[in-house]
């Protein structure tokens, strides 16, 4: 074997594109598993107290859930445009559009902080009296709120985590236009973050 050969041989890597995106098709499957069997449990439950789901979602600021809809809807574009930005080359639009999805996910964080530290200050959270006094329809509805939105937030501190990572990556150009798949594999993730929000966004801040 030629030295050429050897070295061809050494830094050859492995690459299963197929494989990583159905490796993360699974996962997003495994996700949506988790969320649906909660909006299974919203439903019953939402079912059974009709009147005081309504009374309680009307506590909730909807201004700030529409203004956090907004914000999840144009990160989802910016992670798209940066995706489709390293697939022509350009990497340093590309590194933009990710500080600009990061910003977004930094804003929906902030604005959901301020959301519930109001309901903190006015005494409603779970294992609270002033939320033990209510009917019983009102505590399982601020219950699922706060576990819902709450496991809605994790997932988006995991996703700036990913969204970090994938930045160094573009930047130290180990993902290219010919080596990208991680990057789309990311885009899924915090594409379904934000789709997971669409529907908690009306389950919440809309109920008539």
């Amino acid at each position: 074997m030629s030295s050429h050969d050897e070295a061809a041989a050494v830094h050859h890597v492995h690459r299963d594109d197929v494989g990583a995106r159905m490796g993360m098709w699974l996962f997003l499957f495994t996700e949506v598993l988790l969320f649906g069997g909660m909006f299974l449990v919203y439903a019953v439950y939402r079912y059974q107290n009709p009147d005081q789901f309504r009374a309680a979602a009307l506590e909730l600021n909807t201004g700030i859930g529409t203004l956090n809809t907004i914000i999840l809807l144009t990160s989802s574009l910016t992670m798209a445009l940066s995706i489709a930005a390293i697939q022509k080359g350009n990497r340093f639009l590309s590194v933009v559009m990710l500080d600009v999805t990061l910003l977004f996910a930094l804003l929906f964080m902030v604005n959901k902080y301020f959301e519930w530290s109001t309901k903190f200050a006015h005494g409603i959270y779970p294992g609270s009296k002033e939320l033990l006094g209510r009917p019983n329809g009102q505590i399982l509805f601020y219950g699922l709120y706060y576990v819902m939105t709450g496991l809605h937030a994790l997932h988006i501190i995991i996703g700036v985590v990913i969204i970090l990572f994938m930045l160094v990556q573009v930047m130290k150009k180990k993902i290219t236009s010919d080596n990208h798949v991680k990057l789309e594999n990311a885009g899924l993730y915090w594409h379904l973050v934000d789709l997971i929000w669409i529907f908690l966004f009306p389950l919440f801040y809309l109920i008539q």
